[in-house]
């Protein structure tokens, strides 16, 4: 499943228990009628891939449910549900380098109409 939306939080990477358990949270903001604030969680390796985001940003996130089950000590079952991040791909156009023009798109240029179907080619493919 993929989620987009414009990003609002990036968290600190968290460290948990003796055996390092690594998490970071981002928040994106989905852009439709009724905008909806949703918290992604990235573990261990996966990360490092929030490192190169910032806020504002638009992203399109690759996620999993996940959900598990918790009996806790009164013995009653609960229920809880995780986003889990495991891809991230900026959405911004990249922006064109200083000097450069933009290209113009490919209906801009004339077909060329003067070909000679008989002229020798001499390519070697």
């Amino acid at each position: 499943m993929e989620i987009q939306g414009r990003v609002k939080v990036i968290g600190e990477t968290q460290t948990f228990g003796s055996n390092g358990f690594r998490k970071r949270e981002i928040v994106i903001t989905t852009e439709e009628q009724y905008p909806q604030h949703i918290m992604v969680e990235f573990v261990q390796d996966k990360t490092d891939l929030l490192n190169n985001y910032q806020v504002g940003q638009m992203v399109k996130i690759s996620i999993n449910l996940r959900g598990r089950e918790w009996v806790n000590p009164q013995g009653e079952t609960k229920y809880f549900n995780s986003i889990q991040g495991w891809r991230i791909e900026n959405l911004q156009a990249e922006a064109q380098p200083e000097g450069m023009p933009p290209v113009p798109p490919a209906d801009a240029f004339e077909p060329a109409g003067d070909l000679n179907e008989d002229d020798h080619d001499d390519l070697p493919f």
